[in-house]
């Protein structure tokens, strides 16, 4: 990190509230007036939201959880990764990358997980630019329309 950015976890419905928008980048599907029940729903069952201010401002956020599976044993899971995409390629996505990293280890998981959507080639490069390799096939069925 540099000086001036610090990775926080939102806990207040003021922080919570503050991410929106980045988050809005990636998840367009969601809205302002069901995003902070959602997330509180989510955290009640391991969900973490953290972020991470840019001049006064949230400019990155990572929605996480810890899960132990039997293919891959403790993990941090990183459902959500996002920057602003005015402040992308400045190193704030890496910065994530690396405290995420970090926060697995000193959890003593085994791995480090993420999807990316199959459409987000920049994404992509930026994950194996990383260390990340694709490791399974992702498989979806939506049963609500």
């Amino acid at each position: 990190m540099t000086d001036d950015r610090h990775v926080h976890i939102a806990e207040t419905d003021e922080q919570i509230d503050a991410c929106f928008d980045v988050m809005h980048e990636l998840r367009p599907h969601t809205e302002r007036d069901t995003f902070r029940p959602r997330i509180r729903a989510m955290q009640a069952a391991g969900y973490h939201l953290a972020y991470v201010e840019e001049g006064g401002r949230v400019a990155g956020v990572a929605g996480f959880r810890y899960i132990n599976m039997l293919h891959n044993g403790w993990s941090l899971y990183v459902d959500d990764l996002v920057v602003s995409e005015s402040v992308r390629a400045t190193g704030l996505g890496t910065e994530l990358i690396d405290w995420l990293r970090a926060e697995a280890i000193a959890n003593d998981c085994d791995t480090l997980h993420l999807d990316s959507g199959v459409q987000r080639d920049r994404a992509h490069k930026f994950y194996f630019d990383r260390g990340f390799h694709i490791s399974s096939f992702h498989f979806t069925e939506r049963l609500k329309r």
